[in-house]
């Protein structure tokens, strides 16, 4: 990793979550609440190598939507509540764990992104390896 000596490297937890440049740490990363800024305001990073996809739902899904579900069967089974009841206890639940942690996930993904320089994957030809296997090897 080439370190620019007027921007050091930024940790991804520290910038990402707090919805900072990864970069200099400084700018703003967000345009809106999960909208990417096109570049930083600060260093001028462009943004455009950011690509969190579905990232930080899955990891809302995963630990903060199994919580929501366990607490709405639990309130059904101990209570047989009417749906009301589940409107006004694991709707607001629900929402409390699931939106807030959407934007200092994808702020982490996104400064994770550009420190460990990740990229999309490719594939590598080698001119040198025959394109099929040596006709021994075929039996």
């Amino acid at each position: 990793m080439t370190t620019d000596v007027r921007h050091p490297p930024q940790p991804p937890v520290a910038t990402g979550v707090r919805g900072l440049c990864p970069r200099c740490g400084q700018g703003h990363l967000f345009d809106g609440f999960l909208t990417l800024a096109p570049s930083c305001e600060v260093c001028g990073l462009d943004y455009g190598f950011a690509d969190p996809a579905d990232g930080p739902a899955f990891f809302v899904i995963c630990f903060a939507c199994v919580p929501a579900v366990i607490l709405a069967l639990w309130i059904e089974m101990a209570f047989q509540a009417p749906y009301w009841v589940h409107l006004f206890t694991t709707l607001p639940f629900l929402l409390l764990t699931c939106v807030p942690p959407l934007r200092p996930l994808k702020g982490w993904l996104v400064a994770s992104q550009y420190y460990f320089k990740a990229e999309e994957g490719r594939l590598e030809t080698d001119d040198r390896v025959p394109a099929a296997a040596p006709t021994e090897l075929r039996s």
